[in-house]
């Protein structure tokens, strides 16, 4: 199981989340010093457990089930989180 797929599985199942998509962008990061750390991601998470949270709320919620991002070998994860309202409302 990769990194990103590790990721994905573990957002969905704590937060209950309807959909997860997680992208490894660690190849556009290739010679810079942080990239010898860990990977760089995009992760897009929709769950209900987001409804009535700010944006920092909801990113501190992702970051409490991820834990260390170092020891999970991330060095950059960019969040797009939406409730299942927003992301419906967005075309999805």
């Amino acid at each position: 199981m990769t990194i990103g797929e590790r990721l994905a599985a573990d957002l969905r199942g704590a937060l209950a989340a309807e959909h997860v998509e997680v992208v490894d962008q660690s190849d556009r990061h290739r010679g810079h010093a942080g990239a010898l750390e860990g990977g760089h991601y995009d992760a897009t998470i929709v769950s209900a457990r987001f409804a009535g949270l700010g944006l920092v709320a909801r990113h501190r919620a992702v970051y409490a089930v991820l834990g260390d991002l170092r020891e999970r070998r991330i060095h950059a994860l960019v969040l797009q989180t939406f409730t299942p309202e927003e992301w419906r409302a967005r075309g999805r």
